[in-house]
């Protein structure tokens, strides 16, 4: 078993879980119940923790993570190309238009 995931949120470890999950990898969260030991424990030893059952799995379900964070992550604005909007990086498509942005440039 390798740990391949820690995260702070516990509700983001429950849908990384699943996306795990769906791709046919078997998986577990630990410490998914430890949010209220914080304060007794350290906190970052109480924070949710996704480990892959199989070692094998191990690259493939950093895949489909970083698949998955990739468009949460923060990335400068944008012009649309659709109206020429200037867009505010997070988001993935003109707030005016509605046209999707071509390509992240956090890639």
């Amino acid at each position: 078993m390798k740990k391949i995931y820690v995260s702070a949120d516990p509700v983001q470890c429950g849908w990384l879980e699943s996306l795990l999950q769906a791709s046919n990898i078997e998986c577990l969260v630990r410490n998914r119940f430890l949010g209220g030991a914080i304060g007794e424990l350290p906190i970052n030893e109480a924070w949710p923790e996704i480990w892959v059952v199989n070692d094998n799995d191990e690259a493939r379900a950093e895949s489909v993570i970083a698949d998955a964070l990739a468009p949460l992550l923060v990335t400068e604005d944008w012009r649309c190309a659709g109206c020429q909007e200037w867009v505010e990086g997070q988001f993935g498509s003109c707030w005016q238009c509605g046209h999707v942005r071509e390509s992240n440039p956090a890639a």
